[in-house]
């Protein structure tokens, strides 16, 4: 493992127990497999990034954001072209969306890994999804 990678699990590790309020809420509902039986992995390393949480069996990440992320915008689009690159849908969800329509969110990932593909047969998709805001 290079310097740069274990700097990263390190990183990932520190994000595991400092969870935000909102990851805190979400991961008691996707822990343990709550959701459909699928396991979730949080602040999971993949390449190069660190996403919040991950279903590696479905190849669906599910990502938060608060405010800071309408600053760090061309970040996140650079991560999520290449996580779907690898073939990884990308779910992602405003933290209010989390603590006011939690049900809605999780209906939102289960319909998610419903339809998503065997990583055996998975192919990169072209498709950000971010569902959607009460301004949409």
């Amino acid at each position: 493992m290079s310097r740069r990678d274990a700097r990263r699990q390190q990183h990932a590790k520190g994000l595991r127990t400092d969870l935000t309020d909102t990851e805190q809420l979400l991961w008691s509902k996707l822990r343990r497999r709550q959701v459909l039986g699928h396991k979730f992995r949080r602040q999971q390393v993949l390449g190069p990034f660190i996403v919040d949480f991950a279903c590696l069996e479905k190849k669906l990440i599910i990502e938060l954001d608060g405010g800071q992320h309408l600053e760090q915008q061309p970040y996140d689009e650079r991560r999520s072209r290449w996580l779907e690159q690898h073939g990884f849908q990308v779910l992602r969800f405003w933290d209010h969306q989390v603590f006011q329509e939690l049900e809605s969110v999780l209906q939102s990932i289960a319909e998610a890994l419903e339809v998503a593909p065997h990583p055996a047969s998975a192919k990169p998709s072209s498709r950000l999804s971010r569902a959607p805001t009460p301004h949409d």
